[in-house]
């Protein structure tokens, strides 16, 4: 698997400014054709580097509620907290930190909330709740400067560039040598033979 270089990373940072910007205004940047601009976009896609291109809507232009971040403390057999609050359209952000607290950046209309919590999980789920009242925020996510490092699909260690790259059902896995490729492709074709059968 073919790692970054430079010229991917400077494409992967005008996207993130403009995800609109034509790959030929890519191309003049990078000194690249716009073909080629394409063709590498179209790898870090199928790699799963890039997962899709978004739209920023800046909230702040629409009256919708009150943007609050909320803190809360699940208790320890509340697994669903996170997953159930990114559902809900008011949530703008969720974020959990190693200890199992979850952030949520949102926007609450009139109703309180502890309301609001009720209707998109059960509140005897969470230990704790704090609330305050945000007066800006701002997303600006960043390339930085990591290597390329995905986890292998078999074994879960670290994907370099030696690594394998196989595309199974429209799925892209990474492996990290050969042999976890193997175990892993095997199976796969035995689990789709046996849900054919």
């Amino acid at each position: 698997m073919r790692g970054l270089d430079d010229t991917d990373r400077e494409i992967l940072r005008l996207l993130l400014e403009d995800a609109r910007r034509p790959y030929s205004d890519i191309a003049e940047t990078v000194d690249l054709s716009a073909p080629a601009v394409s063709d590498r976009v179209e790898r870090l896609q199928e790699i799963g580097l890039i997962d899709r291109f978004t739209l920023d809507v800046d909230r702040s232009m629409l009256r919708e509620g009150t943007p609050v971040l909320i803190e809360l403390t699940p208790r320890p057999d509340a697994t669903e907290v996170s997953g159930s609050l990114a559902e809900a359209s008011a949530v703008e952000h969720v974020f959990q930190t190693a200890d199992g607290t979850v952030l949520v950046v949102a926007h609450v209309d009139r109703r309180n909330v502890r309301e609001f919590l009720g209707e998109q999980l059960d509140l005897t789920a969470l230990e704790a709740i704090d609330v305050q009242m945000l007066a800006d925020s701002q997303w600006t996510p960043q390339l930085g400067t990591g290597e390329l490092a995905p986890a292998c699909a078999e074994c879960g260690n670290t994907v370099t560039s030696e690594g394998e790259t196989a595309t199974l059902g429209g799925d892209v896995y990474h492996f990290c040598c050969p042999s976890c490729e193997d175990t892993f492709v095997n199976r796969y074709e035995e689990l789709a033979e046996g849900a054919s059968g």
